[in-house]
């Protein structure tokens, strides 16, 4: 095989690539009785030594939808360790350029996510903003090209999937993609009624990802 490692998928970058391998293997789940519905009551810093990350496969269906897109700007909710930063921000780069705006919770996991890029050499793309994203994803800058919405799975009502979609929604421009790993149902709802301007699909990656279109505007 190549250096390239060109069977693997769309992305080529052979140093991103690196980085990604070695985030795999580091991979770690919480010890044995922490389910997801546990760590649902318990604080997302509690939790800072774990990287809950996308999984290759949803990765390079970012790095793919974000090159047919053109993206040049994209929002990386949330950053955790930087696995899925590191596919918006290769993606970015080989469409000419552009910018991951990227929120993260936990300032020890937003220092991993920056030595990741760093090390793939993609830091110049990224603007990882540290805090909760119901503030840090209020202004966007412009037109949203690519939206994931990933955070930590709250048990309350909205939970903080549905409340940073509603944030981030009025700034995706019509054409634009979001991608949604944990299926709340709060969210759902939102992105499966076409009075919100989306079109939406159940993807069989990683159990479930919703991957979305914002075709119109919302209805008023």
């Amino acid at each position: 095989m190549s250096e390239a490692h060109p069977s693997r998928g769309p992305l080529l970058d052979p140093r991103v690539l690196r980085v990604v391998d070695r985030l795999c293997a580091e991979r770690r789940r919480p010890p044995s009785g922490n389910t997801r519905e546990e760590r649902e009551r318990r604080d997302p810093h509690d939790f800072a030594d774990y990287g809950f990350s996308i999984q290759p496969d949803q990765g390079d269906l970012i790095y793919l939808l974000c090159r047919a897109l053109g993206a040049r700007r994209v929002v990386d909710f949330a950053s955790s360790v930087g696995m899925s930063t590191l596919y918006f921000a290769a993606a970015v780069r080989d469409n000419g350029g552009g910018l991951v705006i990227g929120s993260e919770l936990v300032p020890q996991k937003a220092d991993v996510a920056r030595r990741n890029l760093a090390e793939a050499g993609l830091e110049e793309f990224v603007d990882l903003r540290v805090g909760d994203a119901r503030k840090t994803l209020l202004d966007l800058g412009g037109p949203v090209d690519f939206a994931l919405v990933d955070g930590w799975p709250g048990a309350g009502k909205p939970t903080l999937a549905r409340e940073v979609l509603e944030i981030v929604a009025p700034q995706l421009r019509v054409g634009a993609v979001v991608m949604n790993d944990n299926a709340e149902e709060d969210y759902l709802d939102f992105v499966r009624d076409p009075a919100r301007g989306f079109r939406s699909l159940s993807l069989p990656l990683k159990g479930a990802t919703e991957l979305s279109v914002k075709v119109a505007t919302a209805a008023e």
